[in-house]
């Protein structure tokens, strides 16, 4: 199964990326994803369920970790892997 994850982090900073952010950012960009966006009011990403799914565990530990006091997301189911 196909996953894509939409996200975003607050509380929001305008002026700075807050670390919150930042390292939600880190995580998906280094995670086994494809598709990858990250921007300064939504991210998105997709990838397999066990990729997408470990990417999200390690995204809410780190950015809860690091600041943030709400983690918006959504996760849709886009597709089947194929081999």
């Amino acid at each position: 199964m196909r996953l894509r994850v939409e996200f975003t982090t607050e509380p929001f900073d305008l002026d700075e990326a807050p670390a919150h952010a930042v390292v939600a950012r880190e995580v998906i960009q280094t995670a086994d994803l494809d598709a990858v966006d990250v921007g300064p009011f939504g991210n998105t990403a997709e990838g397999g369920a066990d990729e997408v799914l470990t990417a999200v565990d390690s995204l809410l530990r780190k950015a809860l970790d690091s600041g943030a006091t709400r983690v918006s997301l959504q996760v849709n189911v886009i597709g089947e892997d194929t081999p």
